[in-house]
């Protein structure tokens, strides 16, 4: 919130798309689509990202935040229901969340006065704030979850690419 603040303090921009820092392989393709997800679905206050498992073991790793979604069969988008770092069970796809969002302004600053909710605190997961809140956040399916730094196995696969 401050950051747009600061940069945008008249207010016009009305979209907000925050790359998290442990994502610093990200290409400028995956903000382009939390925008694009933004423009087209209108009920979206916060745009996000997914791609499907890369290893099974992503199911059980609580490194790996997994998102529960209402997508359509075949879809490539769909609403967020639920994130964990919890195991999920089941036949069907799981989904690797990826960190960036795209806000509308005005979620944002809600989302940023409110303080951290009962869900939020026991996962470990702000977007389940938003979800909380009432927010609607959707997710759009990409082809791969670029690096994620979470631990020091993933530092050191970063220091190799760089």
């Amino acid at each position: 919130r401050a950051a747009v603040e600061a940069v945008d303090p008249d207010g016009a921009h009305d979209l907000v798309i925050n790359i998290q820092g442990d994502m610093p392989f990200a290409s400028p393709d995956l903000a382009r689509a939390c925008a694009d997800l933004l423009a087209r679905e209108s009920a979206c206050d916060i745009a996000t990202l997914v791609a499907a498992e890369a290893d099974v073991s992503d199911r059980t790793n609580p490194d790996v935040v997994k998102a529960v979604l209402a997508l359509p069969e075949g879809g490539t988008s769909g609403r967020a229901l639920y994130f964990t770092r919890s195991t999920l069970y089941g036949d069907g796809p799981i989904w690797r969340h990826v960190g960036i969002y795209g806000y509308r302004r005005e979620a944002l600053m809600r989302f940023c006065a409110a303080p951290p909710s009962p869900l939020e605190k026991r996962e470990k997961l702000e977007q389940l704030r938003a979800l909380e809140m009432g927010l609607q956040i959707w997710a759009s399916v990409i082809d791969e979850a670029p690096l994620s730094v979470d631990n020091p196995a993933d530092l050191q696969a970063a220091r190799k690419l760089v």
